[in-house]
């Protein structure tokens, strides 16, 4: 059976041995999407007693950035993909950084 050609692609753009990894990569990514939904009404509850301010929104994208890291962190553990997603937050933080140094 053939691999379909957007799966192919990920693999080459994201240097994986194979099709396999792309899809045990893609549910890390869904399972970490979904944590991360899931948790929001419990901060958002836990923080805000009743309702939040305007300003909420811009903190917890703020937040919610090292949170999401270390849940991807977390389930690539638990699937086998720790190394691709340590070296994936290495470059994500490095891209970070090189970009507030090109801006100052």
């Amino acid at each position: 059976m053939a691999t379909p050609q957007w799966i192919a692609k990920l693999q080459t753009r994201w240097k994986v041995q194979t099709a396999w990894q792309v899809i045990i990569i893609l549910i890390v990514f869904a399972c970490t999407g979904f944590t991360v939904m899931f948790i929001k009404p419990v901060i958002t509850s836990w923080l805000f007693h009743e309702g939040h301010p305007a300003w909420f929104s811009i903190l917890y994208w703020v937040l919610i950035l090292p949170i999401y890291n270390l849940f991807l962190l977390f389930y690539g553990f638990i699937f086998g993909q720790f190394n691709f997603f340590w070296a994936f937050e290495k470059r994500f933080f490095n891209r970070l950084v090189k970009r507030k140094k090109e801006q100052q």
